[in-house]
């Protein structure tokens, strides 16, 4: 019993986040390997299982298989179930179930949810979880009824609700996943849809901790600098997207008004929900060049979405104009960045860059690339997962077991986060790495 309790110290926060991950993986590829999980006459192999629970949880929205042919409304239960588990984090449905039964939150449980949330202490985790689970629900359900109005008339009560449950769930917690068999390209000269769809993943990828201080800032008379930040390279990108697009890809046979939607749907869609109105492989090289830009960044720390975070690329490009002022601190709106905190983003920046195009490179010589493709093809696919994006140019369906292995570690690092990972697999090593003492200083030439 003693050895017992003594392995079970053993596992801190963050390896208890990262094992759950991998054991609620192997639960959901376990029950859609099922038959019933199929539809008649349809077959679904383990590797394939797993890589779709992979991507249901990481909410990235890749797969090797048009789920719409393959799975039954059982198979489609089960993955709208992980990908709500996914985006939300296990910890927001465990606190659903206390809540109804009106149990108290063990400080273990809120040291897992203030890793879970990104937060810097855990003063007041479980209130601020409290409002992730109303808020999400709330959008969740509104999504629902305002895509109801498109999907009810089209299949009809039943299956246009549960579709409309299904693409709201799927879009907030930004997986990009559809039942419609060719994603959102059918809905192309439908700004409705798009505008949507829109909304419930710029929603979900906003930030839980942005949509917190929004709603309370009456409340609490002014916004957090990572709110700011967050705000304001958010809408930069948004805004910034959309006008790029507007050049490098056009669509001739529409209307300006559906033209503007699907070129602001270009934008959104990267940051990084997977849905698309396009066949990105008759994408341009300078929009698949900014896809895999916008892709690559990802949205806002503690939300649904993937990639390095808009608030790292905002911390870097802060310290970038304080260097280029002069300034050795990171400044910005009166207020200046911890150096730890800039250190951090420098590494995340660095060993995601690495990892992709390690990826990328190993791909490259795995995988089969059609003729006339590039780097892109598979580069592409690499930053796709990673960033929990699911766009493809149409390599993960023929993706070797060794490449679906690899995308599979991709998916999961970008969506339990680079830092948890390497903290669980190094945490020894990282501890032995504190400031016990300060070497002699020597410059170097740079530059």
């Amino acid at each position: 019993m003693e050895d017992q309790k003594r392995g079970l110290k053993r596992f801190n926060t963050v390896q208890f986040i990262t094992l759950m991950f991998l054991i609620i993986i192997f639960i959901g590829s376990f029950l859609l390997f099922l038959p019933i999980s199929h539809q008649a006459g349809k077959q679904l192999s383990y590797i394939d299982a797993l890589f779709v629970a992979t991507s249901s949880v990481c909410v990235t929205g890749l797969t090797p298989i048009n789920i719409s042919h393959v799975l039954s409304p059982f198979g489609h239960v089960i993955m709208m179930t992980l990908i709500e588990i996914g985006g939300l984090g296990f910890m927001s449905i465990a606190l659903i179930v206390a809540m109804m039964f009106r149990k108290r939150v063990s400080l273990q449980s809120r040291l897992v949810i203030k890793e879970m949330l990104n937060m810097n202490n855990q003063g007041g985790v479980v209130k601020l979880l409290k409002f992730v689970v109303r808020f999400s629900v709330s959008v969740q359900a509104l999504g629902a009824l305002l895509l109801s109005f498109q999907l009810i008339p089209q299949y009809g009560l039943g299956k246009g609700l549960f579709y409309s449950v299904f693409h709201s769930i799927s879009a907030f917690c930004n997986a990009g996943f559809d039942l419609f068999g060719d994603s959102l390209l059918s809905y192309q000269q439908n700004p409705y849809m798009l505008l949507v769809i829109s909304g419930l993943i710029i929603a979900g990828g906003f930030g839980f901790i942005v949509w917190y201080d929004l709603i309370h800032l009456k409340e609490h008379k002014r916004l957090s600098l990572h709110t700011k930040i967050a705000l304001t390279v958010t809408l930069s990108l948004l805004i910034g997207g959309t006008i790029l697009f507007a050049f490098t890809d056009k669509f001739y046979d529409m209307s300006f008004f559906k033209q503007v939607t699907n070129t602001f749907f270009l934008s959104v869609t990267p940051r990084t929900a997977g849905f698309a109105s396009i066949d990105y492989g008759s994408m341009s090289y300078a929009g698949l060049i900014l896809t895999i830009v916008l892709m690559f960044i990802g949205g806002t720390s503690g939300s649904t979405a993937g990639g390095i975070k808009t608030t790292t690329l905002g911390v870097l490009l802060i310290q970038l104009f304080s260097t280029l002022r002069g300034r050795d601190e990171a400044e910005w709106q009166g207020r200046s960045i911890p150096r730890n905190i800039v250190m951090k983003s420098f590494v995340l920046f660095f060993f995601a860059s690495l990892l992709c195009l390690l990826s990328a490179l190993i791909l490259s010589m795995t995988e089969y690339s059609p003729p006339h493709s590039g780097i892109e093809y598979v580069l592409f696919e690499v930053v796709s997962a990673f960033a929990t994006v699911g766009l493809t140019m149409g390599l993960t369906p023929h993706l070797t077991i060794f490449g679906k292995l690899l995308i599979m570690c991709l998916m999961f690092i970008g969506r339990v986060g680079l830092y948890t990972v390497m903290y669980a697999l190094l945490r020894k090593e990282l501890n032995d790495m504190g400031n016990k003492f300060n070497y002699p200083k020597e410059t170097v030439l740079i530059g």
